[in-house]
Formats: structure tokens, C-alpha cells, sequence
């Protein structure tokens, strides 16, 4: 006899230990999904403008995807990793020729995002003898040991007891809040590639391995960066020797109007990461593609990485579909056309609305930052630190409008699947613009800070 969504929910809270939560909360129960909306238990349709923390970039139940997890399946569902497959070698292959076949020649594959990016790091400190790496402030790596010390946000805190070594953190350009204006842009980028060129020394450029960063910083708040910054981190690690790792683990697979989000700039990484979008969660998969360089030295040296399920055949058989799905729909050009429509409201809604200090948006990439005041910049609340009217903001988006998001620190993301249609996209739209009235209403009850106007006019000079 099939649960009802209550005994569903109820089991949840009993037997699930909840990530990033305390556990024995209600979790609101999903029966199923089509396109861009869930379903629960009682028959509501939810909107999914997060595309579940920005991984179901084709949406759900896609029939081209559960038909070739299908048709694997009826000949073998899983196979070691000393042996080829056919969805194994031909998903590489498409990989490796969307990330550029004069550069790039292989991939490891991986469970996910994290385990990509842990395996990055060895290969990294493996392939130059070098043990530290630098990571960037407000980033996200993954939560295994490695990834969560690899990242920049408090979520690292308790990994860091008695955790890994050899992980620098420094600047990320947050050019917002640091109190820079747009006609500022190159002086920005400067000033942060300053900053890290003297990190660099002070940590000493022999002892450096990498330099991983997302590609655009995903979860903490689509954080794109200044014109020339990433081709300027390239440069210095060309300068002494340094890998550049690309984590692209949430921005990749068309979410930015590119295969690639790395494509928007004028570089090319060492070593690109990849998840979520590759085949969109149906069956989890990672990995790590590695220069033409670099896969030669794995030809001579043992590649000390290992997962049992590394390349597991039924998530290649989704990405496969996946992909193909990417390149035969022209998913990225429709990024780019519903992106504009996105963008346009971004840009209305921060004209209208006293709570919206910036937005940021690429392709349907998408974050609102939330402030206290517009003039000063001070935000919704520090880092760090959980800001209820947030947090209700986005429970009313859940049950009062059925629209799934979710929003780090001071920012909300919109971020929905790919496949999203202008006219789905103006139907969700409104509601958003109804719970930024309601933040409007609720900023004369909060307390500013005095002083932070003199510190963000300190920056600007």
C-alpha cells in the first residue's frame, strides 16, 4: 500500500538525518515532477526556480533522459571502473570536445561536485609536487573534508576542526559591497588582482599548487566578476607556474548561456570540475577534465584517485542524454534569449523596490542582493549570520505561492531550469515582485548600523 504524503514526512523527520538542518523537521513531501514543477502529495504544482540548488538544468522526468537510464539498465546497471562502457568512453569523448580537444584530452568521473573537487585538488598537488591551495572567500567547494576546507563560507567552520591543511583563502571581488561603482570596473579588477599577487608571494609561489575558484560564484550569491579578473588570475598563474582550476560544478551545462561557464571569459583553465547540470541529478555524477598536459604526466605516474562507482554507467547513459539534449535543442541559445527577460525584470524590480541593492544575472543565473538602505549598501544582514525576514521571505515563496528557490547570506537566487519558456517564466515572475513588497514593508523595523556608511565610503575612495 503506497505512503500517504504525511507518513511520508513524518518517516523524514524520524529516520532522516537533514543536511545543513537540525534534524526531526517537517520536510514538505514530493510525489513527482514534469519540466520545470514538482508535485506534492496533494496534487499542488510548485514551481522550481532553483532547479533544486541549481542542478536540474533540463528539469524533471525529462523522457529523453529516463529513457536511455532505461535502456541501460535492461543490459547492465553497473560496472567497475577497471572496465570500459560504451556511455562511460562516449560521455568523456562529448565532454572533452564542449571543453576544447586542442586543450583538454580527459576526464575522471566522479559521484558529484565535491568528490570532483577533491580529486581536482590531489591532481593538482600531485602533478606539480606543490601542497598549497587557494581558494576564494564566500565560495563553495563541496562538503567532504577536502572540499569543505577548499571552501570560503562559515559552512567550512566545522570541517576546519582537526580538518585538512594546506588551503589559502583570499579576496573574491564582491565589487557591490566593497563599495565600487560600474565606471570603476577596471580599477577594481586591479586592486583585487593586487591583493592576490601579494598573497601569492607571502604564501611563497614555489609552495602553491592551484588556484581553484568557481568559475562565477554560485551559491553565495552569483557573484560575477570584474572585466579582466579571470584573465588576469590566468596571467599570474601562467607568471609562476600555478594551475588554474575552474569549478564549474553549478555554473556549467548552459546555465550562463555557455557550455562552459569558463567560455565567457577569454582563458582556459588546467582543470574544469563539473557536476549537477551533466545530467541534472537523475543519477549523481561528477568529474575532472584535465589538460592534454596533465593526462600525459597520468600516463607515466599512477593516478592515486579511486571511487568504486567512478563512471557509473547508468549516470553516464543520463549524461549522455543529457548532453545531447544540450547540443541538439540549442539550449544555450535559449538561455541567452529567456535570460534577457530575466534581466529586464531584475532591472525593474531593482528600480521599484527600497529592499534590492543589486542584481546580478547571466544567461539564468541569477541572484537579488537585499539591503537595509540603498545609499549605504548595508545588507539584509552580515555574513554569516541568518536574517529571519529572509528566511520568511523565502518559506512564503514555498507555501504561499508554491515557488521553490532558495537564497544564501543576504541574496535571493533565481535560477530556474533551462528548458523554463518565456511565458512560464512572466507567469512566475509577479509573485516574486509581491514577497519583495512584503521585505519593502518590513525594513522601517530594522535597526542600521550607524557606521556603516563611513566604512563602505572608505572603500569607494
Amino acid at each position: 500500500m503506497a505512503l500517504t504524503g504525511k507518513e511520508v514526512s513524518q518517516m523524514h523527520a524520524q529516520y532522516i538525518a537533514q543536511s545543513w538542518s537540525k534534524s526531526g523537521g517537517a520536510a514538505r513531501p514530493i510525489k513527482s515532477g514534469k519540466g520545470i514543477y514538482l508535485y506534492d502529495y496533494d496534487g499542488n504544482e510548485i514551481a522550481d526556480m532553483s532547479s533544486l540548488l541549481v542542478c536540474a538544468n533540463l528539469g524533471h522526468s525529462l523522457p529523453e533522459m529516463v529513457e536511455a537510464i532505461k535502456a541501460q539498465a535492461d543490459q547492465i546497471c553497473f560496472v567497475a571502473p577497471c572496465y570500459s562502457t560504451e556511455a562511460k568512453s562516449t560521455l568523456a569523448k562529448k565532454i572533452v570536445g564542449i571543453a576544447g580537444e586542442d586543450h583538454f584530452q580527459r576526464v575522471l568521473f566522479t559521484n558529484g561536485g565535491a568528490e570532483a573537487n577533491e580529486n581536482a585538488m590531489k591532481i593538482a598537488r600531485n602533478y606539480t609536487g606543490r601542497t598549497k591551495i587557494f581558494n576564494r572567500y564566500r565560495s563553495y567547494h563541496g562538503a567532504s573534508l577536502g572540499a569543505s576546507n577548499a571552501s570560503g563560507d562559515w559552512r567550512r567552520f566545522a570541517a576546519e576542526v582537526g580538518g585538512a591543511n594546506g588551503f589559502v583563502k583570499f579576496i573574491d571581488p564582491y565589487t557591490y559591497h566593497d563599495g565600487w561603482n560600474p565606471e570603476d570596473e577596471e580599477k577594481a579588477t586591479a586592486y583585487y588582482l593586487h591583493l592576490l599577487e601579494e598573497q601569492l608571494h607571502y604564501e611563497g609561489v614555489q609552495n602553491i599548487a592551484a588556484i581553484m575558484m568557481e568559475s562565477i560564484t554560485g551559491a553565495n550569491g552569483v557573484l560575477i566578476p570584474p572585466k579582466g579578473y579571470m584573465e588576469g588570475v590566468r596571467a599570474l598563474c601562467d607568471k609562476y607556474g600555478i594551475l588554474m582550476i575552474c569549478d564549474e560544478v553549478m555554473a556549467g551545462f548552459g546555465r550562463t548561456g555557455k557550455m562552459f561557464c569558463w567560455q565567457n571569459f577569454d582563458i582556459v583553465p588546467d582543470i574544469i570540475t563539473f557536476a549537477k547540470g551533466v545530467n541534472c541529478g537523475y543519477v549523481p555524477l561528477g568529474g575532472v577534465v584535465m589538460s592534454k598536459e596533465i593526462s600525459k604526466y597520468f600516463e607515466e605516474n599512477v593516478l592515486q584517485c579511486g571511487l568504486t562507482y567512478s563512471g557509473h554507467t547508468l549516470a553516464c547513459a543520463a549524461g549522455n542524454a543529457a548532453v545531447d539534449y544540450y547540443l541538439n535543442n540549442n539550449v544555450c541559445d535559449h538561455v541567452v534569449e529567456v535570460g534577457k527577460v530575466l534581466g529586464a525584470w531584475l532591472n525593474e524590480m531593482k528600480e521599484k523596490h527600497a529592499c534590492i541593492g543589486e542584481v546580478r544575472q547571466i544567461g539564468l543565473f541569477s541572484a537579488i542582493e537585499l539591503v537595509k538602505d540603498k545609499e549605504t549598501r548595508e545588507p539584509l544582514d552580515f555574513y554569516g549570520k541568518p536574517n529571519a525576514i529572509k528566511a520568511q521571505a523565502i518559506a512564503k515563496l514555498e507555501n504561499e505561492y508554491n515557488i521553490h528557490t532558495y537564497g544564501r547570506e543576504n541574496t535571493i537566487s533565481i535560477c530556474p531550469p533551462l528548458i523554463i519558456t518565456e511565458e512560464q517564466l512572466v507567469a512566475v515572475l509577479p509573485k516574486f515582485d509581491e514577497v519583495l513588497t512584503w521585505i519593502d514593508e518590513q525594513l522601517p523595523t530594522l535597526e542600521k548600523d550607524a557606521n556603516y556608511t563611513t566604512a563602505v565610503a572608505c572603500f569607494r575612495k
